[in-house]
């Protein structure tokens, strides 16, 4: 069986047309046809509904396209195993969130450049929400930003969780009092700097100062959480002293070192930040390449500072 046509498949049922999917694939309408055609044939099984007046797959085709999606992504596996490093070429179109650039993207960059050189990024940051339609459009090849959890059930995007980001209440250590109840009061009065309106922190920073405010006593309203679109503005403006941060500790772990930032021992804690990477299942074997060695990246970001963090405890 030729795996080009069963890739070909994959990409038409995301696609849902074989003028977008021959568009895709650098073919015509007509050579589309003929592979799905041809892939009928050996199944034995029809895949299209060619009697609908828009597109659809039969039963048979929904039923089929995990295992197509299987066989795609274990055929790409094996010609990166088959390729060295110098044969993976791609101009890869990456996609991430600002929490990665101010965390394990450059050693990500320069881990992708020694080990596929012939790897070339064009860079794209931008929020989550923002990244996600551009992944599906086929606008970007590889996507890593915050998991997705508000049910999206597209199954031509292939998902893997690479690190959990512990969140923590910090302030500059200064600011911070000794008793537990003037911290929370601190918290309540001061700004509390968190990610952009409508992202999963922000929503779970807002319930969680929602609920202290009603338990000490303080009106909703006297309260301040504000939104910054960029992890070095929150940075910047706690080392000024501006508030609180609901951040990962990691971000700011060389500044809990040298004792200028502290955590604040309030409770609840913020949900951790879980961060993703997603791709399509017909993606690349470049796109491949470059999945393993964000992992490999992140990995290594990820128990390098929580070394640290442990030894500064």
């Amino acid at each position: 069986m030729n795996t080009r046509f069963v890739e070909t498949f994959l990409t038409l049922a995301r696609l849902g047309s074989f003028r977008a999917t021959a568009a895709a694939m650098h073919a015509t309408p007509a050579a589309i046809s003929l592979r799905i055609k041809t892939l009928e044939a050996e199944l034995g099984v029809e895949l299209i509904e060619r009697e609908a007046a828009a597109f659809q797959l039969t039963e048979n085709g929904e039923r089929l396209l995990a295992h197509a999606r299987s066989v795609v992504q274990a055929t790409r596996s094996l010609q990166l195993a088959a390729q060295d490093e110098t044969q993976v070429t791609k101009r890869l179109r990456l996609g991430v969130v600002e929490t990665v650039v101010h965390s394990w993207l450059p050693d990500y960059i320069r881990m992708l450049n020694v080990e596929y050189n012939r790897i070339v990024v064009d860079l794209t940051v931008d929020s989550s929400a923002a990244l996600a339609p551009r992944l599906r459009a086929g606008e970007l090849d590889l996507v890593i930003q915050v998991e997705q959890t508000d049910g999206d059930d597209d199954q031509s995007i292939v998902s893997t969780v690479l690190a959990s980001y512990p969140v923590r209440w910090i302030a500059r250590s200064d600011l911070i009092p000794a008793s537990h109840a003037k911290q929370v009061q601190t918290l309540l009065h001061k700004p509390v700097l968190t990610f952009g309106r409508g992202t999963a922190p922000q929503i779970a920073v807002e319930a969680i100062v929602a609920t202290l405010a009603r338990r000490a006593g303080v009106l909703l309203a006297d309260t301040q959480v504000t939104c910054m679109p960029s992890v070095a503005v929150i940075v910047k403006l706690l080392r000024d002293g501006y508030g609180i941060a609901a951040v990962p500790a990691l971000f700011v772990e060389p500044f809990l070192s040298s004792g200028e930032l502290g955590q604040l021992q309030v409770r609840p804690l913020p949900p951790p930040i879980t961060v993703a990477m997603y791709y399509r299942d017909d993606a690349e074997v470049s796109v491949l390449a470059a999945s393993r060695v964000a992992r490999s990246a992140c990995d290594q970001y990820v128990k390098t500072m929580g070394r640290q963090l442990i030894e500064r405890r």
